[in-house]
């Protein structure tokens, strides 16, 4: 792990040095004099030795110091942390979505291996593989947004909910239950309702055809043709035995999915006009601050490689196997 994040660190400390941009002339701008740019690259340690500058990189990453953003003029730390509460709500009611439909929805198709049902399962995994996510949000406004008004549009909340709720942990739908601000929380929740649902679908392609595959692999094996030689309910074979088993990789299956959705939908959040860690990175790129695009991937990455430690982890829980004997 500690390697695996310490090649992310190179990876982007070497792509924030052969980008064409100047970390010093976008701080102080193009028309700075040019002992003010040479005294800024001094401070900044540009002037060093490219292993004494990846040295301090490390160290500035280790502490959660990423430098300052020059579109906010904010450390990008403090950006990210405002940033993240709102990618994490959407990511975890798309994931909740998906997984929660798509492993049922997998196993479905895999019991009716051949038949409509898994044909009807099939094709729409295949259709949240080749819409595209810009295409689809963007239809999806005009239609249940503008058209039959059933959803809130773009943003987290209207204006005139704005400042109604106190932010606490920055996850709207919490935050405005725990102040008892209901119809703010009804609000949140509209405007939530469609980027989850669209993220949710494409989670959900990818999910239930992984477990479609898992579980035709497990009611394969002699374990389930020896459980209904023994008379055992369909049922119990498919969800209590052979799902249990897929479940070990299908763990991780879920958990890339989820960090997927946590990196920042970049499409998503920019048709929905969704605050989140996407946005930011795509602003942030947009206008060359760079401190802050390197901040948000290292951020993307610390990410994957925790949700990755935390698959490995269940696998003990899940797998007996796996488990150390004493």
């Amino acid at each position: 792990m500690a390697l695996t994040y310490l090649g992310l660190l190179a990876v982007t400390f070497f792509i924030g040095r052969v980008i064409p941009v100047d970390p010093a002339l976008a701080i102080v701008g193009d028309r700075a004099p040019e002992h003010v740019v040479q005294r800024v690259r001094e401070e900044l340690g540009l002037n060093e030795p490219l292993p004494v500058q990846f040295a301090m990189y490390v160290g500035k990453a280790l502490k959660g110091d990423f430098g300052t953003s020059v579109l906010t003029s904010q450390p990008v730390w403090q950006d990210i942390l405002k940033t993240f509460p709102a990618t994490f709500e959407l990511a975890t009611c798309g994931i909740l979505i998906g997984a929660g439909l798509g492993i049922p929805l997998g196993v479905w198709a895999a019991v009716r291996q051949g038949g409509w049902a898994d044909h009807l399962v099939r094709v729409v995994g295949l259709m949240g593989y080749s819409v595209p996510v810009f295409w689809l949000g963007l239809m999806a406004l005009v239609l249940f947004y503008a058209k039959l008004d059933w959803v809130g549009g773009p943003g987290r909340i209207d204006v005139a909910y704005e400042y109604s709720v106190t932010r606490v942990t920055g996850v709207l739908l919490v935050d405005a239950a725990l102040a008892g601000e209901w119809e703010a929380w009804r609000n949140a929740f509209s405007h939530l309702v469609l980027p989850a649902s669209l993220l949710g679908y494409f989670s959900l392609a990818y999910i239930s055809r992984m477990t479609r595959s898992f579980m035709l692999n497990e009611l394969a094996q002699e374990y389930v043709v020896a459980a209904r030689a023994k008379g055992l309910p369909e049922s119990r074979i498919v969800w209590r035995h052979a799902l249990r088993n897929a479940a070990v990789p299908l763990t991780t299956v879920v958990a890339l999915s989820y960090a997927g959705l946590l990196e920042g939908s970049v499409l998503t959040e920019t048709v929905f006009s969704w605050p989140g860690l996407g946005l930011y990175i795509t602003n942030s790129l947009q206008n060359a601050d760079m401190n802050a695009v390197l901040g948000g991937t290292i951020v993307v990455g610390t990410i994957f490689i925790g949700l990755n430690l935390l698959s490995d982890l269940l696998y003990r829980s899940l797998d007996p196997r796996t488990r150390e004997r004493s």
